[in-house]
């Protein structure tokens, strides 16, 4: 590891290193990176982030390369087989979840052009952005919403003191 200061959570666990460096925060503008951030955000509440991003690639499997179309189309079968797949968090809530969420995902991008375009059309403040995102998908809280809104760059991530991303007074990233 580098010499950087960083966020305390980032410890000494490459994975969560590199996500810190590269990921969150940053702003994303594809899709499937959004589904992909939905989805770890809403396994990941109430859960420790270190255990889903090392669950990350299982998840990733299990949920189809996060194509929501292809999750949109699973059914109770492949819910019966994430629950017996003890790489990713087995919550059949959270399983149904983002299935549904993944159809509201394809829904949102067909009436607004783009997910992105849909997180434009919502506003900039955080507040608006939580609501719209409880509002229109399942296992969105207020917490789910803002970690998933920090994750992909639409408010800022909270770099701890010291941490080399932190940014400072007339400083932007």
């Amino acid at each position: 590891m580098d010499r950087k200061r960083r966020c305390r959570w980032v410890a000494d666990d490459p994975l969560l290193l590199r996500y810190h460096d590269s990921e969150w925060g940053r702003p994303v503008t594809a899709a499937r990176a959004h589904f992909e951030r939905i989805t770890l955000e809403v396994f990941q509440a109430g859960l420790n982030w270190r255990l889903i991003l090392h669950k990350r690639r299982a998840f990733r499997k299990a949920f189809r390369g996060f194509d929501a179309a292809k999750v949109a189309r699973m059914g109770p079968r492949d819910v019966e087989r994430r629950m017996k797949d003890e790489g990713i968090v087995r919550n059949r809530l959270k399983i149904e979840s983002t299935i549904e969420n993944a159809r509201r995902f394809l829904r949102i991008r067909e009436e607004h052009g783009s997910f992105v375009k849909y997180l434009d059309s919502i506003g900039s403040t955080k507040g608006k952005m939580q609501a719209a995102l409880r509002r229109d998908f399942r296992f969105m809280g207020p917490l789910v919403a803002e970690a998933y809104l920090q994750s992909v760059g639409r408010i800022p991530a909270p770099h701890q003191r010291g941490c080399f991303l932190k940014p400072r007074r007339g400083r932007l990233l």
